[in-house]
């Protein structure tokens, strides 16, 4: 890839898809991914709780809704993070790096769909493979989270130019 290629395919990933992804500078994804972060975590704070005894039927119940808030959730910031990745020039490092942040995401809306049919079995009872699959869930998505931030504050991916940066800063 030439420089001027790379330049330019640096430029588009800046660049929202379509309004659809945010304005330029502001994208979507990284603002809805909080929410099933957010939905999981809580899921998993529930589970410990549930399985420690307090409340544990309100809270397990509590614990199958966050699951599946927290799935619709990525679907929702996946179709977003997709508008984003469709920026990325083919064969680059930021690609590759992309590819395993949605690969890791995708195991993580796996795990927490099969603990969501895991606890549905009895919703009104604490889940221990229901919390297992969660557990594993949030490391997977702590991992893509990393990947995430490699995307977004090493790679540039979204983020204004260096330019627009600096006007901030100059007065």
């Amino acid at each position: 890839m030439s420089a001027t290629e790379s330049d330019h395919g640096f430029r588009r990933a800046k660049r929202p898809r379509s309004p659809i992804a945010g304005p330029y500078g502001h994208p979507f994804h990284a603002t809805i991914v909080t929410i099933p972060i957010g939905a999981w975590t809580a899921a998993v704070v529930f589970d410990i709780a549930s399985l420690l005894g307090a409340a544990p039927g309100a809270l397990a119940t509590g614990a199958l809704w966050l699951v599946v808030i927290g799935v619709i959730g990525a679907v929702v910031a996946a179709v977003f993070g997709l508008l984003d990745f469709s920026q990325l020039p083919a064969g680059t490092k930021v690609r590759r790096t992309a590819l395993w942040h949605l690969g890791f995401n995708s195991l993580a809306v796996v795990l927490f769909v099969v603990s969501a049919i895991v606890r549905a079995g009895d919703p009104d009872h604490p889940s221990v493979g229901g919390f297992i699959l969660a557990l594993v869930g949030i490391l997977v998505v702590g991992v893509s989270g990393f990947l995430g931030g490699e995307l977004a504050y090493r790679h540039g991916v979204r983020v204004a130019d260096e330019q627009d940066q600096r006007r901030a800063y100059n007065g």
